[in-house]
C-alpha cells in the first residue's frame, strides 16, 4: 500500500488500513521512542498516544501527507511533553517526600496529626487581619503584590503580617513550621 493510498483508506475510517499503518510503523517507533526515554514503558505508551492522535486526526489528513516524517516527528513531540510533565509532577513529588521525611522522622503518626492540628489552630487564632493575609498567600496562593491589590493596603504591610504568622508559628512547632506548612498548603504556598 503507497503512501496516497493509505491517507485515503484512513480518511475513510478503514480499520485495515489503520492495522497496516500500526503493524508497519509500529515497532520501528518503539525503539525509537526508547532511545529518547530509556524506558520501555514510556516509550510504549508514546507510540500508542501517537497512534491514537492519527486516527483521531485522519480526516483532516491531506492526501500528499509524508506519514512516516509525521509519526517519528509525533513520537519526538510526544516525548517532549511527557518529559516536560514528568519533571514538572516529580521535584513536587521529592520535595513533598522531604518535607513529610523531615516532620516524620522525630514524629510518629500521631504526634504529626497533633502537630498538623496545632498549626491550623495556631492558625484559626491569629489576629484576623494576619490570618486573612497569610492564608490569601499560603492558602490561595496569591503574591505579595496581589494580596495588597486585593486588601487595598501597602506590600510592606502584607509582608508584615506573613512574618508575624510565620513567626508565631515557628514557635508552636519549634522550627519545622516550613515542612508542616508545606504539608498542610502544597509547594506553592511555601515561602
Amino acid at each position: 500500500m503507497d503512501n496516497i493510498e493509505l491517507i485515503c483508506k484512513l480518511k475513510k475510517g478503514d480499520s485495515k488500513a489503520y492495522s497496516f499503518l500500526v503493524d508497519t510503523y509500529h515497532n520501528a517507533l518503539c525503539s525509537y521512542a526508547f532511545q529518547l526515554t530509556n524506558d520501555r514503558d514510556l516509550a510504549k505508551d508514546i507510540v500508542q498516544n501517537v497512534f491514537i492522535n492519527i486516527w483521531r486526526i485522519r480526516l483532516k489528513l491531506k492526501d500528499d501527507f509524508a506519514v512516516k516524517s509525521y509519526l517519528y516527528r509525533s513520537v519526538y513531540n510526544e516525548f517532549l511533553n511527557q518529559n516536560r510533565t514528568l519533571k514538572s509532577v516529580v521535584p513536587l513529588d521529592k520535595k513533598y517526600i522531604d518535607a513529610l521525611s523531615s516532620v516524620v522522622e522525630e514524629e510518629d503518626e500521631k504526634s504529626l496529626e497533633k502537630l498538623m492540628a496545632l498549626i491550623r489552630r495556631e492558625i484559626e487564632n491569629l489576629p484576623p487581619k494576619c490570618k486573612r493575609t497569610f492564608l490569601l498567600s499560603r492558602q490561595d496562593g496569591l503574591s505579595n503584590i496581589e494580596i495588597a491589590e486585593y486588601l487595598n493596603v501597602s506590600v510592606k504591610s502584607v509582608e508584615a503580617h506573613i512574618t508575624k504568622a510565620f513567626t508565631t508559628l515557628r514557635k508552636t512547632v519549634r522550627g519545622k513550621a516550613e515542612s508542616v506548612l508545606f504539608l498542610l498548603f502544597g509547594e506553592k504556598h511555601t515561602g
